[in-house]
């Protein structure tokens, strides 16, 4: 990467995840927005541009269209680009990749990533269904038979919850017929997670549970019980980025280097070739960008909509071989004083999954682990860091995947 191209997060901020009934999408940006500029040692009138990311407010709320600018004009935000992002639940870290794309254009030295998300409306049925518009609507037999392909179906035991779950479940599923997988490795993930959110004050729940606790805990669907999967959360996190040049002119005192930024889709593939996944391609390309390797990562926060959504993006992205993730897991590898922790925020499923906001967060945890303040979940000398945040659903995989890896 050339030094025109370089570029840093110069600031960050987040805000409490969790129900947040006080709270409106306008208060949940100014929130995390003004953390993030503080944190940047820069003023609002810095920012040359934004991109705004939000996925359900215009369901819930009928906020159509141009949500960035009804919520960034309403913190005094005048006259720059401002451009609404929704990628499914990849839409924080797309967000980012665009501010990162704008800035190493030349187009502007300083912009902001901002994603916020309220999904506690009082009606957790319409909530959960703005998840299933992640999957080709216009194709249900289509969605139906690679449930089945997967040897899993779509379950009508008219409890609420989103199709995604069904979509992870026949995903487990088909890993443990071809590996071995167990669902007590996925609930030693998810007490994982929940040991880890412990420490993490802006996390939705903050309470360990036993891995016997999480297998005991109501079903879900499948191999998932309730524990295992991420809740509905309110919340926001926002990111500036700059150049040399918008470095030079603001107050940042611990800038965080983009190493590099993918975004990207699939291929046409079987189900069964995981290593041609989105993610794994994504994960390829971003490491010859960056130069480094899985082996070189010091700490990562990867998209764990469930704990097999982690057990498999820890395979994805190189942490080990595919099929083996769930040894990963059950070693200790990835928990906290582990060879390589994952999710030390306690990840989605305990720090919770604002959809806009949950890449974002992702980089607010990682560089405040590159920069050494995350207190009792800080991960020692932690060098290279990595987040994966996946988004919808198309032909058995992510929609979108995207992958950013940061360094001091």
């Amino acid at each position: 990467m050339t030094s025109s191209s370089q570029v840093w997060v110069a600031g960050v901020g987040m805000t409490r995840f969790g129900v947040r009934p006080e709270a409106s999408v306008k208060d949940l940006t100014r929130e995390a927005v003004t953390e993030a500029l503080a944190d940047a040692g820069a003023e609002l009138g810095a920012v040359q541009a934004a991109y705004f990311g939000n996925t359900c407010q215009d369901v819930l709320e009928g906020q159509v269209v141009v949500a960035g600018q009804m919520a960034l004009r309403s913190m005094g935000f005048e006259r720059i680009p401002v451009v609404n992002v929704e990628n499914a639940c990849a839409t924080g870290a797309t967000a980012l990749h665009q501010a990162i794309m704008h800035v190493r254009s030349g187009a502007a030295d300083v912009v902001l990533a901002v994603g916020a998300e309220k999904l506690s409306i009082g009606d957790k049925r319409k909530a959960l269904g703005v998840f299933d518009g992640g999957m080709d609507v216009s194709d249900p037999e289509g969605v139906r038979a690679l449930l089945t392909e997967l040897g899993g179906e779509l379950a009508d035991d008219g409890k609420p919850r989103s199709v995604f779950m069904d979509y992870y479940a026949a995903l487990a599923q088909a890993h443990m017929d071809a590996f071995g997988t167990t669902q007590k490795q996925l609930a030693v993930i998810s007490e994982k997670n929940h040991a880890h959110a412990v420490h993490n004050p802006l996390a939705h729940f903050r309470e360990e549970m036993s891995a016997a606790d999480i297998l005991a805990a109501r079903p879900v669907v499948g191999p998932l019980t309730v524990p295992m999967c991420a809740p509905l959360t309110d919340g926001a996190a926002a990111a500036i980025v700059c150049n040399a040049a918008g470095l030079r002119r603001l107050g940042a005192q611990h800038p965080i280097r983009v190493l590099a930024a993918v975004l990207g889709t699939g291929t046409v593939r079987p189900l069964s070739a995981w290593d041609r996944s989105a993610t794994r391609l994504a994960a390829l390309q971003a490491y010859e960008e960056a130069g480094v390797g899985p082996e070189d990562v010091s700490v990562a926060e990867v998209h764990d909509a469930s704990a097999f959504g982690e057990l498999l993006q820890t395979e994805l992205v190189g942490f080990c071989e595919i099929g083996s993730g769930g040894e990963f897991a059950e070693s200790g590898a990835s928990r906290l004083g582990g060879r390589l922790p994952v999710n030390p925020s306690g990840g989605l499923e305990s720090k919770g999954h604002p959809m806009g906001a949950s890449g974002l967060a992702q980089i607010y945890e990682l560089v405040h682990q590159l920069r050494g303040t995350c207190g009792a979940r800080q991960v020692p000398d932690a060098r290279i860091a990595l987040a994966e945040n996946g988004g919808g659903l198309y032909a058995g995989e992510e929609a979108a995947a995207a992958i950013t890896i940061l360094s001091p």
